[in-house]
């Protein structure tokens, strides 16, 4: 703070701050209320879907969720931060990435990983290098592989649209590839109905079954500007790309853009998962980078990895590599750069 004098000859104070300067009326726990917003009509379509155990898997998880971020903050005396909403929004996101009959005591695993592992350990929200839900997710697909693989089919079908068998659409094309049965081929597979798909009439995890649902979500979320499509749309468009080619390569023995899209968890991701504010990019070029990453990696290990589904782990992968893409891509200060800087 300092005194001046103005062209008048009266003196005035300047208030001189550190930065930032523009302030946002956004806090961590309204950005965190507008994706739980966001992700109730795939909530809501999953509990339709799936009856009562995907209710009982969602409860779970948060409910798990919350009494590990409170019973930490509490021993640590960081109690300020419970009401945030983060851990709220874990659970959620976490029961949403699991199949409708996996076991509760899996899902307390998942939210003990999630919240005191990857993101109380590190140093709580705001810290964490890896994205805590999907970091759990891949730690219980690693260790049990049999119930994270166990997909029922839906109780009730939408709008008369008949679903898919029980197996996932993915897991199916996978267990084909990996038969080598040259009578098979992809397009006997990928034959089913697409509408049926976009609905959510397919065996698959809570959350990632319908698409119509996910979108209504993110128009949400773009409206609210709690993310930008930077990041969603390179994902996708890439992940379309790059399965376009590798169908353009072996028709054969590689699904087509649209089916890829349709299938997993690959909406959800891009949308709700790979747009988290600790763990992506900050600038726009990073965004871009980071969401190309994801899309080549998701259909990479779709179509040759040991997985079925690729997103969870395309997303960790890319979650190591924003430090350094944000160093990068750092914006050049104010005066820098240029034939002074």
């Amino acid at each position: 703070m300092s005194t001046k004098t103005d062209d008048k000859g009266s003196d005035f104070t300047l208030h001189i701050s550190s930065a930032p300067h523009i302030r946002s009326g956004d806090t961590v726990q309204s950005i965190m209320v507008s994706v739980m917003i966001a992700l109730l009509p795939a909530t809501f379509v999953g509990i339709y879907l799936f009856g009562a155990g995907a209710l009982n898997t969602l409860i779970t998880a948060i409910i798990s969720s919350l009494l590990f971020e409170y019973f930490f903050l509490k021993v640590t005396g960081k109690s300020e931060t419970i009401y945030d909403g983060s851990a709220l929004l874990s659970g959620l996101l976490l029961g949403l990435n699991l199949p409708p009959s996996f076991p509760w005591w899996g899902t307390v695993v998942g939210s003990f990983f999630a919240i005191i592992v990857v993101k109380q350990l590190f140093g709580g929200l705001g810290f964490n290098i890896f994205n805590p839900v999907i970091a759990a997710r891949v730690f219980l697909l690693i260790s049990w592989p049999v119930q994270m693989s166990l997909y029922p089919k839906p109780e009730r079908i939408l709008l008369g649209v008949d679903a898919v068998t029980k197996a996932t659409p993915l897991t199916a094309i996978k267990t084909t590839l990996m038969a080598n049965d040259p009578a098979a081929t992809i397009n006997q597979i990928t034959d089913i109905n697409l509408w049926g798909l976009f609905l959510g009439n397919r065996a698959g995890s809570i959350g990632e079954v319908s698409i119509a649902a996910l979108l209504i979500g993110a128009i949400y979320l773009f409206y609210k500007r709690t993310i930008t499509l930077s990041t969603p749309l390179s994902f996708i468009l890439s992940a379309a790309v790059f399965s376009f080619l590798f169908h353009l390569i072996n028709p054969q023995q590689a699904a087509e853009p649209v089916f890829h899209i349709l299938n997993g968890g690959l909406i959800l991701g891009a949308f709700f998962m790979a747009t988290d504010y600790v763990t992506s990019p900050v600038t726009s070029k990073g965004m871009v980078i980071f969401g190309v990453g994801c899309g080549f990696l998701t259909i990479l290990i779709r179509q040759y990895g040991g997985y079925p589904e690729g997103v969870s782990f395309a997303i960790l992968i890319m979650n190591m590599f924003v430090p350094l893409i944000d160093r990068y891509l750092k914006p050049v200060k104010f005066g820098a750069g240029g034939p002074y800087g």
